[in-house]
């Protein structure tokens, strides 16, 4: 589905104005924040993703970009790198001072190994390694039926028949996405791909007539991952159909209780060989195998009276593109997520959620978020991919922060899109309190 106003505060934003305050009301344990409008800050080179990055030792990296094959868009070698002493200097790089990682090359089509374009979601950082440069890149997979063709061996890839429209026009092909590891032991100046570890197969495409989104014909991806106690937690968007599509028996309500943001979980010891070992979410515990059927995340669906729905029928409404972080002053975990309006993806709305338990591993707690608040409005804009991140503050720098642990205060950036005009900006730093 990739493709290479009006905020909640009138007018364009500008440093000195009054802070907008948003305050939580749904629990009297959730925390508040507000909005301070800054000068804008426009990253210099390309995103389409959730921006991965991690500090080696005293230098913060950061990973944008696509690699791969992509028949509908191109092939692409721009999943790149750049360094900085803090966030800001990182963002602020020039596209010609990234640099290229040493990726695995596409296997042949039919062929095991890495196929289609990956986009770097989460960078987890091996803590065993005081080093810091072992590292685990989750990454979000688009492939196909040409990339990818059904195995029937295997159960993988996709069949080209009744096949649904993709984002360029009725001869392109609509994509599906996956979720995989990859793991550099040189602070991500090298990759080796450790295979895929949750994805949809093809019993779960929804396909003509009835995929009418112009994005995805099923498949899981646009992930952020967080670790907690011993495991990996991946929360991503869920596309596909939550059992066996029947074209004689579709119904959109049914594809509508499966959408759209799920969690799954990985042993941090599995992450050298994960190939089966990540688990969904299934109503009551992680026990559906990656490529099965789990459950969302209820409290965070838009509800049918609300205009939500399937992510496959136009104008119908769900959350995606979650970006997951702790936060060590609130103490609980804060998600901002994209909402989708109508076809394309098309979506002028930035929320977010909370959840306070530190340990997502006990009971439900992985389920446990607060209902998504509205956080900025652009209407006549698209807004994908909002993260959270550091500031270039003694604080931020000191506590090693990215957009997986953050302090009090952080830098709000999300992809800002209209007509020819994509940026990915800031134009607000966004304070909690408890």
């Amino acid at each position: 589905m990739r493709s290479s106003s009006r905020f909640l505060l009138a007018g364009l934003p500008v440093a000195g104005l009054l802070a907008l305050v948003l305050s939580c009301s749904q629990s009297k344990k959730d925390p508040t924040f507000k909005l301070i409008p800054t000068d804008r800050f426009v990253f210099n080179s390309f995103v389409d993703c959730n921006m991965a990055e991690a500090w080696v030792g005293d230098t913060f990296r950061i990973f944008p970009g696509k690699y791969g094959e992509d028949p509908v868009w191109g092939n692409s070698l721009e999943l790149e790198y750049a360094d900085g002493r803090n966030a800001d200097e990182a963002f602020l790089r020039k596209m010609d001072e990234f640099i290229d990682p040493v990726m695995p090359p596409n296997a042949p089509v039919g062929q095991p190994g890495l196929h289609g374009a990956v986009w770097f979601e989460t960078v987890y950082q091996d803590v065993r390694d005081a080093s810091g440069r072992t590292l685990y890149a989750l990454y979000h997979n688009e492939n196909y039926p040409a990339t990818l063709p059904y195995d029937s061996a295997t159960g993988e890839g996709y069949i080209d028949k009744n096949w649904p429209e993709g984002l360029t026009g009725t001869t392109s092909p609509a994509a599906v996405p996956r979720i995989g590891i990859m793991k550099s032991v040189n602070g991500g100046l090298a990759w080796e791909d450790k295979g895929i570890i949750i994805q949809d197969l093809q019993p779960r495409m929804v396909v003509k007539p009835h995929n009418t989104s112009l994005t995805f014909a099923g498949g899981v991806g646009d992930p952020s991952a967080v670790a907690s106690g011993e495991y990996l937690y991946v929360f991503y968007g869920e596309y596909g159909f939550p059992g066996v599509y029947d074209s004689a028996t579709y119904d959109p309500d049914v594809e509508a209780k499966g959408q759209c943001i799920s969690v799954a979980r990985i042993a941090l010891a599995d992450l050298d060989n994960p190939a089966g070992k990540a688990y969904r979410w299934d109503g009551k515990s992680f026990a559906v195998p990656g490529d099965g059927i789990g459950a969302p995340i209820a409290s965070l669906q838009i509800a049918k009276a609300a205009g939500g729905g399937a992510a496959s029928v136009v104008n119908q409404k769900f959350h995606w593109g979650p970006s997951v972080s702790w936060n060590t002053y609130l103490n609980c975990w804060v998600m901002l997520m994209g909402e989708v309006q109508g076809a394309k993806w098309q979506g002028s709305r930035i929320y977010i959620s909370f959840n306070t338990n530190p340990d997502l591993g006990a009971g439900d707690n992985s389920q446990q978020w607060s209902t998504p608040q509205l956080l900025v409005d652009r209407p006549g804009h698209i807004l994908w991919y909002p993260s959270l991140q550091p500031l270039n503050t003694e604080e931020d720098i000191a506590n090693r922060y990215t957009c997986l642990r953050l302090g009090k205060r952080a830098r709000l950036f999300f992809k800002d899109m209209k007509g020819d005009v994509h940026q990915y900006i800031s134009d607000f730093i966004i304070e909690f309190e408890k």
